[in-house]
């Protein structure tokens, strides 16, 4: 009778696992697939809309706001919320915790590089009425910027590789892609993707990591001179 049993339960136990592993599979070519959809998207508007089109933005904003339509539609499909994604300030404070020491220091050792190699440094952002109105539109920036970056690509790559380094490192990589050819911005960009992808896995807050975003890329532009950040230009728009 014991025999009889067990063997349906061992069967039906190999059926589940079986299915299990379908579904992680599934979900992993999901994953990759979508974090390819979305990396296509915006290297097509720095490499190809820009040579193409110029400046047209009606023209860039067709694969920026496809990529945008994609993430959203899987947001949806995976029932994610906004506060699973980041919009959310419960843990705002616990966020920027993480975020200022090595925001700290980041900003110290750019200024005391700057004027090392380069003098007094190089400030771009005068006070004065323009000045709140640029830093909320950068502070804007950054929030759009990590928001695809984090809530998207570093939540597929946690079900790739789960949290961790291998997920922080990934991201970190894939920031600094977006910012090719420019070394000096993918240089920053790195060390930030690697900063904020692991405040991210600890207390995900788009905001903070927005704010976080906009008062380092002041330190950035402040310490070294336009001519090695060319503008701040990526893709082909680099070479213009």
């Amino acid at each position: 009778m014991l025999v009889m049993v067990s063997g349906p339960l061992t069967a039906e136990s190999e059926g589940a696992e079986r299915e299990k592993l379908e579904r992680i599979n599934r979900a992993s070519w999901d994953a990759r697939l979508e974090i390819a959809f979305v990396l296509a998207c915006t290297l097509l508007a720095e490499w190809a809309v820009l040579p193409l089109f110029g400046r047209s933005r009606a023209a860039f904003a067709v694969p920026v706001f496809t990529a945008l339509g994609f993430m959203l539609l899987s947001h949806r499909r995976r029932g994610e919320t906004a506060r699973e994604l980041g919009f959310r300030l419960d843990n705002f404070p616990c966020a920027l915790l993480l975020l200022t020491p090595p925001m700290l220091v980041c900003a110290a050792s750019l200024y005391a590089g700057g004027r090392l190699l380069w003098g007094a440094g190089t400030p771009r952002f005068v006070a004065g009425p323009g000045l709140a109105v640029a830093l909320f539109w950068l502070f804007l920036w950054g929030l759009l910027q990590q928001y695809a970056l984090q809530a998207f690509i570093n939540r597929r790559a946690r079900e790739l590789w789960g949290p961790g380094a291998r997920s922080v490192l990934f991201v970190a990589l894939v920031f600094a892609l977006l910012h090719a050819p420019n070394l000096w911005l993918m240089l920053a960009t790195f060390a930030g993707g690697l900063l904020w992808a692991w405040a991210y896995q600890r207390a995900p807050n788009l905001f903070a990591l927005g704010l976080s975003h906009c008062l380092m890329t002041v330190a950035l532009v402040s310490s070294v001179p336009n001519s090695l950040l060319h503008g701040m230009r990526v893709g082909a728009g680099y070479f213009r």
